[in-house]
């Protein structure tokens, strides 16, 4: 690896979640291997477009991240590109859950095919995501899982009320996301209810820009803001998260799983896609199927405080030992220069189960297309 190398990501904003979370945290392993890495938003006017794609002939690499670009735009940028990344942690390829229309989209499929056969490196979030850019035709040799990563020393031990248990008179649930992730917290407003009507003393902390209103559980509103991302989470003590069992899902990368155990939260998730892997059920949390099974982990650990500290403590040994920024910042830096013999033989991504196995008949019929490949010399 040369020092002085420069990086381009092409982002759809620098301060985008999956942007801060995949890319910039690795900007002091990159320092220190001597690179530069800078960030442009994709330009939206097709002529401004064009002139940044050629622009990136004056880096050494650049990280295309999620978008799915014409076949024009791709060809300039593949033409321009010295050494060219595909970054993605959503199944780009696919409609999300809430879309009417359905998962399938043949336009999605053909661009999301055409960018993975074509690029140099695709690094994907999780082993479904890599399965679909293999079976789309991108050669398994440029393709490797590197999961969304977290910086342990973000999230210190703080909040020391939330140990109080039984003295105290509510247990906070813990919801981190957008409002377009809201949806599927929305969806099982029967379940939140019949906690909140169950177990005395349970409220909703939710970090979000919308607040929905339930009947029985009450909400406690967090607007998000990031210098309090932490803390805000930290205030809480039992992280929730709830994924539709669908393709879209699958895609999913569990960040909100991995910030709640850096904050030392148990977690209580659906075990769908990457959450199932990051949850050891009765050991940093539980992975409840029925509506009898959520109220019997979340009354488990509402009225234990020593089973939620357990928990968290180990929550957090998880996060640190496999999905801190630390762990993969060398695999990183192999995959965005092509030197793969960089990536240490221990930096291996969480096994695959089988719920995040590739399937389904819609991911084996995706379009080949007909762009080539090349590799840069």
């Amino acid at each position: 690896m040369e020092d002085g190398m420069r990086v381009l990501a092409l982002v759809d904003s620098p301060d985008h979640v999956c942007c801060r979370y995949r890319i910039r945290a690795f900007e002091p392993a990159l320092a220190r291997a001597g690179w530069s890495l800078s960030y442009e938003p994709l330009q939206r006017n097709p002529f401004s477009r064009l002139a940044q794609l050629a622009g990136a002939r004056h880096h050494d690499a650049v990280i295309l991240q999620r978008r799915l670009l014409s076949q024009w735009e791709l060809r300039i940028l593949r033409k321009y590109a010295r050494y060219l990344v595909f970054d993605f942690d959503d199944a780009v390829l696919l409609r999300d859950s809430y879309d009417r229309r359905g998962p399938r989209s043949p336009r999605r499929e053909y661009r999301f095919g055409a960018v993975v056969r074509i690029v140099d490196s695709v690094i994907a979030g999780n082993d479904f995501l890599a399965d679909c850019a293999t079976r789309a035709g991108a050669q398994a040799s440029r393709v490797c899982t590197i999961p969304t990563c977290i910086e342990p020393a973000l999230y210190p031990e703080t909040s020391p009320h939330r140990a109080v248990g039984r003295a105290a008179s509510y247990v906070d649930l813990v919801w981190i996301g957008s409002s377009s992730t809201l949806k599927g917290l929305e969806r099982e407003q029967p379940l939140w209810n019949r906690l909140g009507r169950e177990i005395p003393g349970l409220r909703l902390r939710l970090i979000c820009d919308r607040f929905p209103k339930f009947e029985t559980l009450p909400i406690v509103p967090v607007p998000w803001a990031r210098e309090w991302e932490a803390h805000d989470l930290a205030a809480g003590q039992i992280g929730i998260s709830y994924l539709p069992d669908d393709l879209w899902s699958r895609g999913k990368c569990g960040l909100k799983v991995l910030q709640y155990q850096a904050a030392r939260l148990p977690v209580v998730a659906n075990p769908v896609g990457t959450q199932a892997e990051m949850i050891e059920p009765g050991r940093t949390g539980f992975l409840p199927v029925t509506s009898d099974q959520w109220v019997e982990a979340v009354r488990a650990l509402a009225s234990d405080p020593e089973l939620r500290q357990r928990m968290g403590r180990l929550a957090r040994q998880h996060v640190e030992s496999a999905f801190s920024v630390e762990k993969w910042s060398e695999a990183f830096l192999a995959a965005i220069s092509g030197t793969r013999k960089l990536v240490p033989v221990s930096s291996s991504p969480p096994r695959r189960t089988e719920s995040m196995a590739v399937s389904d008949p819609l991911l084996l019929g995706m379009k080949t297309g007909q762009l080539g490949s090349r590799r840069a010399g």
